[in-house]
């Protein structure tokens, strides 16, 4: 056995492999928005757009054999449509001991974090920290390196393909971005027990007993500098709940209330999102019709749905799928639901380059076309195109076109969005209404 093999066997005592996926063609590749993140980093990585789509074709079709995940790589066979199998590898970059001691403390400082990697999960929002904090888990520009026997010294159909299998693999399996880091889960979680389980050194109370005012004043300016405003939390908070023992006073209804609260919590998030400059919603002021959809998001009781839909006008019918709109994407998503719009010029050759783009001749949906909406006869699908180019997901239901989800740049994705709920539902306005499935062309 050479030493590379012997090499090769301690990797993959770390590494995990799975069995051949089936051909992908009644889903898409990557539903999760890490799964679409590893495939934004292909996309940015290869230099040939036709590579890409070559590949997509290829796992779509089941040309890649099982996946071997291990540290610092990913391997597998490809094989082409003449039948040729080619052995093509993914590197991505390891963490160093140092950033897996970083990304093991910011885990152990949420309990939330904690608790949810003991049990199993990989929570997306310690992702999110991680990379503020400079520790990047998802692979960002030139991480992903190929090699491929082929001889292309840039991605191929071949390195492609297998970087559009694990992307279905990382939808099922986040933790495989650990090990693709150099940690295997198993090992991750000893480390994370071991370190949340660890004492923890307390601060001196020796020199506890403040400062004189006067001589702090006098010392003002050789004195440290104030730390920095903390920053814009994650979520808007939590108001406190006004259930109680005893009755409420009459004309006064608790459940409304705690709604009101909430909704007001989040227009506080806003209002301080948008004064540091980084407003997650647009900041245009509401319409009255828009601020009755926004408080109905979630309305706790019908006798309140009911106030709403008469004072905005809309009726409990439209109401509700202004509701699935506004969950969907806020005033942009209510704005795409009302206004039709004829797509001409440049919007047009960028919609028309985005739909050749997204499906090989074979796929090809077949569109019928309207304005800013394109339908697929017979399927009860719709994409609808945004101003800003985003495509927006809709199917008919009970006759009324309604909002599938969010909007994606891709609009394969968008329509695979929109094709996930084959079966048609009577719409609440208590109804969570998200996911996707991919698309049949022609």
């Amino acid at each position: 056995m050479s030493r590379y093999d012997d090499e090769q066997g301690q990797e993959n005592k770390a590494g995990r492999t799975f069995a051949a996926l089936p051909p992908a063609r009644a889903r898409e590749f990557a539903q999760s928005w890490w799964g679409r993140a590893w495939l934004r980093a292909l996309e940015d990585a290869a230099l040939d757009a036709s590579a890409v789509k070559a590949g997509r074709r290829l796992a779509r079709a089941g040309g890649v054999g099982a996946v071997t995940v291990r540290p610092g790589r990913v391997t597998a066979v490809v094989r082409d449509r003449g039948g040729a199998a080619h052995r093509a590898d993914v590197l991505v970059p390891q963490l160093s001991d140092e950033e897996w001691g970083r990304f093991l403390d910011l885990a152990v400082e949420q309990a939330g974090h904690l608790a949810a990697l003991l049990d199993g999960e990989l929570p997306p929002h310690l992702i999110e920290d991680a990379a503020a904090g400079g520790i990047e888990l998802l692979p960002g520009l030139g991480d992903l390196e190929p090699e491929c026997d082929c001889g292309t010294w840039d991605h191929c159909g071949h390195t492609a393909a297998l970087c559009h299998q694990v992307a279905r693999l990382l939808d099922e399996d986040p933790f495989l971005l650990l090990l693709l880091r150099g940690r295997a889960k198993q090992a991750f979680l000893t480390d994370l027990h071991v370190r949340s389980t660890a004492p923890r050194s307390e601060p001196s109370t020796s020199a506890v007993g403040g400062v004189d005012a006067a001589e702090a004043w006098a010392a003002r300016d050789i004195l440290p500098p104030l730390p920095e405003l903390p920053g814009l939390p994650q979520t808007p908070g939590t108001p406190p709940s006004l259930a109680a023992g005893t009755a409420p006073t009459p004309g006064i209804d608790p459940l409304t209330l705690e709604h009101l609260a909430g909704r007001t919590a989040v227009e506080a998030y806003r209002l301080l999102a948008e004064t540091l400059r980084s407003d997650p919603w647009d900041s245009t002021a509401l319409t009255p019709a828009q601020d009755a959809v926004r408080l109905a998001c979630g309305a706790p009781s019908g006798a309140v749905t009911e106030r709403l839909a008469q004072r905005s006008g809309l009726g409990r019918e439209e109401l509700a799928t202004a509701v699935r709109a506004w969950r969907a994407g806020g005033v942009a998503a209510l704005t795409v639901l009302d206004e039709k719009w004829q797509v001409e010029g440049v919007s047009l050759a960028r919609a028309c380059a985005a739909l050749e783009a997204a499906w090989g001749e074979d796929e090809r949906p077949p569109f019928h076309t309207s304005g800013n909406r394109w339908t697929v006869p017979d399927e009860g699908v719709q994409l609808r195109l945004g101003r800003d180019g985003h495509w927006w997901p809709y199917r008919d239901e009970a006759g009324r076109w309604i909002p599938a989800g969010g909007p994606d740049r891709d609009p394969a994705t968008a329509l695979a969005t929109a094709r996930l709920v084959t079966e048609p539902k009577t719409m609440t306005l208590s109804d969570d209404w998200s996911s996707p499935k991919p698309p049949r062309f022609r």
